[in-house]
């Protein structure tokens, strides 16, 4: 597993030996089942998660008890309730399995010690949240000046494994649209095609 973590990290920075020798006893394995929670709305975020195998989801559930996704994590993502893990406070989100799952775990504690220890992470980090934001941007962007179809084949573009990984339902929870719409969209698209 630690390995597919190196080679993230490499795609953004240069690590030697001793640096990876001193990153990897910094995080911790987990594994989760398909469905299981990796964290629940209300408890507070110890961890920052890296997926080297497997694919999670990030979504909240509102008073009606509609799920909207915010996130699909596959290999080689970063999953948190960011807000909760530098805070302190309750996490917003839920975190859970749509497929078995390999992880590595990161404490708070433990990603302040790493950031000292192997100073380039501290630079690894930035670029990961410099892009995250960038990726947010373009995401709200998208939901105020595009339709529904522009989206979902934006994402199609973006993510073409996602059809082939995650079920229509999460992909319309993710669109902001419902699941019939969808539907309609892909059907539509298939019927122009032809």
């Amino acid at each position: 597993m630690i390995n597919v973590l190196f080679s993230h990290i490499e795609e953004k920075v240069s690590l030697s030996n001793e640096d990876k020798v001193l990153i990897a006893g910094f995080f911790s394995p987990k594994k989760l089942r398909k469905r299981q929670y990796l964290l629940q709305e209300g408890e507070i975020c110890k961890n920052l998660v890296f997926v080297a195998k497997g694919l999670l989801r990030t979504y909240n559930i509102d008073d009606k008890g509609s799920e909207h996704m915010s996130i699909f994590g596959w290999e080689g993502w970063w999953l948190s309730d960011f807000n909760s893990f530098l805070t302190g406070q309750p996490a917003v989100f839920n975190i859970d399995a749509i497929e078995d799952s390999e992880l590595l775990t990161l404490s708070r504690n433990d990603y302040e010690a790493l950031t000292l220890a192997v100073p380039i992470m501290d630079r690894y980090f930035r670029i990961l949240y410099q892009n995250s934001l960038v990726t947010k941007e373009r995401r709200l962007m998208s939901t105020i000046t595009h339709n529904a179809e522009e989206r979902y084949l934006q994402l199609l573009e973006s993510s073409p494994q996602i059809t082939e990984r995650i079920p229509q339902n999460l992909i319309a929870s993710y669109l902001g649209i419902a699941p019939e719409t969808l539907s309609r969209i892909k059907k539509n698209l298939l019927s122009k095609n032809r």
